[in-house]
């Protein structure tokens, strides 16, 4: 397994925790961006599987989530998360230039990577959405009209088939096992009409995959978003059976395989000897 080293930045509310993984002479940049009340500890093995493939890995502890500051949970514009992400990129791309550089997104973090994508999109090689949250979400639906959030912890089946992701995810200290902010509640409703007002990608390459047994976010809802942001380069991928976290399912080898498999065939490819 590839070891992760970590550094802090100033973020546009305070500070920031990211990741690195490296090793050898990478091909490209990858950059992980976590979901909702996660952090960027849970994905040794994707970026394990993306160093595999030839990587250099690196993203951030969004504010108020893992190692990064702030009220826990608590976002109030996620158009800062975009700008913390966008201070990363643009570190990867001075510490490596020239790379292409490929986001991944997940659930929360899929949202983020996509208005990432429809602000900086020149920027980036491709994209992967795994399970995010687009179009609507079921779960600001119903909170949104509330004055209390209701102190609920998530149902950890809806994760994965695998009971050992439910586990370390309820005895992972650094995850948020507390309810909603009614802030982070209304900036996520924000954030969804912003990206279906923004509209289609364009010719980003994109790749949206998402497990069709997915109870947390639906993909019946996530639909309504990705008509809204498809662009002339787009796969899709729905895995039978799988639950919300793709990366920790069952068929996880399955699926980071049709991950580097989409990553390869849209990187730059190097000019032939002598050229």
């Amino acid at each position: 397994m590839t070891t992760s080293r970590e550094w802090e930045f100033a973020g546009t509310r305070g500070a920031i925790t990211a990741r690195i993984w490296a090793d050898g002479e990478p091909r490209y940049v990858a950059v992980l961006v976590h979901g909702y009340g996660e952090h960027l500890g849970r994905y040794d093995h994707v970026a394990d599987a993306l160093v595999g493939h030839g990587a250099v890995v690196c993203g951030p502890d969004h504010m108020g989530h893992g190692r990064s500051a702030g009220d826990r949970v608590l976002i109030e514009d996620y158009e800062d998360v975009v700008a913390d992400l966008h201070t990363v990129v643009e570190s990867a791309r001075g510490d490596h230039p020239g790379l292409p550089v490929v986001m991944i997104g997940h659930s929360m973090g899929g949202l983020i990577a996509t208005r990432y994508a429809q602000l900086h999109g020149g920027l980036l090689a491709a994209l992967v959405l795994s399970g995010p949250v687009l179009g609507r979400w079921h779960v600001v639906d119903g909170l949104l009209p509330l004055d209390e959030m209701p102190d609920e912890s998530i149902d950890t089946s809806t994760l994965s088939r695998d009971p050992a992701v439910g586990k370390a995810y309820t005895e992972d200290p650094l995850i948020w096992h507390g309810p909603f902010k009614k802030t982070t509640v209304r900036a996520l409703d924000t954030a969804l009409r912003a990206i279906d007002a923004h509209g289609p990608l364009g010719e980003l390459p994109t790749f949206y995959a998402h497990g069709e047994a997915d109870r947390l976010v639906r993909p019946e809802d996530t639909r309504t978003g990705i008509e809204a942001i498809r662009g002339s380069r787009f796969t899709e991928r729905l895995y039978p059976g799988a639950r919300h976290e793709i990366f920790n399912e069952t068929n996880r080898d399955e699926i980071l395989t049709d991950v580097t498999t989409f990553i390869e065939h849209h990187l730059p490819k190097s000019p032939a000897p002598g050229r």
